[in-house]
């Protein structure tokens, strides 16, 4: 009988925390297989984010790194620059990294740091009661944003893949979602050639993933990832923000 599928080795399998229809489950299994695919499990390092991976470390079977709120991309440069065979990995929140970690994430970005970053954009604080966070929709309502997000109040949604693009160090930058099962697939490329990128030494990649928080935007998990499609990709549009020739 042919295998169809299975679970990735770099996966442990075990329960996880995440509340019912979150998609951070599927983002874990794709950087999973992307490292069992490109069979660098023994010399995988990941930093685990303050947030609702924090303890994304007892999820994956390579080694693990805690990092301060924010700070991964820091922690994992000097991880980077001390061990530069090895491939390190950040997995960070919209909280966690476009928040009390913007300063890391754009210095890294703009350093070129040959590092991975896989950010997950839920448009909310899903860990500490749902708070506004920097990539809340305008009119999306949280707990600190009742009457929802006004923008003379509390501003704009922050793009962060469009940020870092116009800065001259990364290498690869591209905004997926995993809404449905084209969109997982095409996720799945986009985790792998961004451990690709950094395996030819490229420097500096980030793929953005549009993801699912049932609990905190007050639905359920078809409704949620419904959402995703009507509400979250038209203010932020899937794409390849900056390019990687891999055959160079």
């Amino acid at each position: 009988m042919e295998v169809v599928f299975k679970a990735p080795h770099a996966l442990v399998d075990v329960p996880m925390h995440y509340c019912p229809g979150c998609t951070h489950g599927i983002a874990h299994r794709l950087v999973a297989e992307a490292i069992d695919e490109l069979d660098i499990e023994g010399k995988t390092i990941g930093v685990s984010p303050v947030g609702c991976a924090y303890n994304n470390y007892l999820y994956f079977n390579c080694d693990m790194v805690q990092a301060a709120h924010g700070r991964a991309p820091a922690v994992a440069t000097g991880i980077k620059r001390s061990l530069p065979d090895n491939i390190v990995f950040t997995y960070q929140g919209d909280g966690d990294l476009a928040a009390i970690g913007t300063a890391e994430i754009v210095h890294a970005a703009t350093r070129g740091e040959n590092i991975t970053v896989v950010f997950i954009n839920n448009t909310i604080y899903g860990m500490t009661s749902g708070q506004m966070a920097p990539t809340t929709l305008l009119g999306q309502m949280t707990t600190t944003t009742p009457f929802g997000r006004d923008p003379k109040v509390n501003g704009f949604p922050i793009r962060i893949s469009e940020m870092l693009a116009t800065l001259e160090g990364p290498a690869y930058i591209e905004r997926v979602s995993l809404h449905d099962v084209r969109h997982i697939r095409k996720a799945k490329e986009a985790v792998k050639k961004a451990f690709k990128v950094q395996l030819a030494r490229k420097g500096f990649s980030l793929v953005e993933v549009l993801s699912t928080c049932p609990t905190n935007w007050g639905l359920n998990p078809v409704e949620a990832l419904k959402r995703v499609e009507k509400e979250m990709i038209p203010h932020y549009p899937l794409g390849v923000f900056v390019g990687a020739d891999l055959e160079v």
